[in-house]
């Protein structure tokens, strides 16, 4: 049940807490970047003239070797939210055809002074051309790596953010990668919480989210993330994209042995999988894999479940990360520093209804479902969970209206 890292659990009170979410799609938002031998066209933006030549070696493959590529890139403008913050979570929608990958990157600012480039991911949409990564290692004064979180050291705080896309092109590939939305969400990470919120919009309305157990999966395909009983990232995943009515085809997925149960998810799990992290749990990588099916998919957090309920009284689902002591989520059945599950619902309490991948340990989709305590949920997914989610829905699928600092 393994996924990303999880906030410490720093409540002593109920506060508003700081989060904001910006979004660069279609030409009025990628147009205000500067770029570098790409271009935007209709909205999308492409691998264009090409601005030079890179080697890179792949770290995880199994014989790795120096390659060149040609590369092109997009930089956004300084982002300044109006509050210190202390992390940043980027998401992308890419295509990566044969031969092609693209690398996201963010810098921080503390007033003037600006942070060197850091990686947040080398990634494509298959493991066939380069083994889509996290890059550990880059821990400094200014800012630490956390596989797909770009954090602040203690005692520090920044106040503007950049981030920025290469496309990288084999000189043989035939067609160039191209992004379609790059965003960032970042976050006061300490800001404290206690108490939970009231009932809104979203009591007593339950979405019919398919419900996939990542526990039938135990034992598949352990070189992903030990198997799928790790797999609650790409489970989730493929909760909310069959809700949609998107995702993977046979074809796609032709390679899973006879006889797996949802051979989709398994399909999910090796394409979500971040080989420096070693699991399946990279929020970002969720969220990519997620929009090659035709969606708009990132990663915010929201500030409770006042907030969440807005989206699923919008029919919207949500892949919310959690993180849980044994005994602290009644009906949970099992503790866990970091766990995602689908919220599909509230009842008519406001208690959250959940599509729990992982509940009770038992192999049974029929078993998914579970309602959780409100206050017990809030604590785990806002208080120490960060109030991570993923939003997955189809273009022509409004989401509800955002807050004053909006957080998408």
């Amino acid at each position: 049940m393994s996924s990303s890292r999880s906030s410490a659990d720093t409540g002593a009170c109920r506060v508003t807490r700081h989060v904001d979410f910006r979004a660069w799609r279609d030409a009025a938002g990628l147009g205000h970047g500067t770029t570098q031998g790409a271009e935007v066209l209709d909205g999308i933006l492409e691998y264009g003239a090409g601005a030079g030549l890179r080697t890179y070696t792949d770290p995880h493959a199994e014989q790795p070797v120096a390659t060149r590529y040609c590369w092109s890139a997009w930089v956004s403008p300084p982002v300044t939210p109006g509050f210190a913050f202390t992390s940043v979570i980027p998401s992308w929608n890419a295509c990566t055809p044969a031969g092609t990958w693209v690398e996201i990157e963010a810098r921080v600012m503390h007033q003037q002074t600006a942070s060197r480039w850091y990686t947040l991911a080398r990634w494509a949409d298959s493991d066939l051309d380069i083994h889509p990564t996290s890059v550990p290692g880059q821990d400094g004064p200014q800012a630490v790596v956390a596989t797909d979180v770009l954090q602040a050291p203690a005692n520090t705080a920044w106040t503007s953010y950049q981030l920025r896309v290469s496309l990288l092109r084999h000189p043989k590939a035939t067609e160039g990668p191209s992004v379609r939305l790059l965003a960032a969400v970042v976050a006061d990470d300490g800001s404290p919480w206690t108490e939970p919120s009231e009932p809104g919009v979203g009591r007593g309305v339950e979405l019919q989210v398919p419900a996939y157990s990542q526990q039938i999966h135990a034992g598949e395909y352990a070189r992903w993330d030990s198997g799928g009983e790790s797999w609650c990232s790409p489970t989730s995943t493929s909760m909310v994209l069959a809700f949609w009515g998107r995702g993977p085809t046979a074809e796609d997925y032709a390679w899973v042995a006879d006889g797996i149960a949802d051979p989709f998810v398994a399909h999910a799990a090796r394409s979500v999988f971040d080989y420096a992290y070693g699991g399946a749990g990279n929020w970002s990588f969720n969220t990519a894999y997620a929009a090659r099916f035709g969606t708009t998919a990132f990663v915010t957090r929201l500030r409770d479940l006042t907030e969440a309920e807005q989206f699923i009284a919008a029919g919207v689902p949500l892949v919310a990360t959690v993180s849980v002591e044994a005994d602290e989520l009644a009906g949970a059945g099992y503790g866990t520093e970091g766990h995602l599950l689908t919220i599909v619902g509230f009842d008519d309490e406001g208690n959250v209804i959940c599509n729990d991948p992982a509940s009770h340990g038992v192999a049974s989709n029929d078993e998914v479902r579970t309602v959780y305590d409100r206050g017990q949920f809030e604590r785990v997914w806002i208080g120490r969970g960060g109030g991570v989610v993923y939003v997955i829905h189809p273009p022509d699928v409004p989401l509800p209206p955002a807050p004053s600092e909006p957080n998408w």
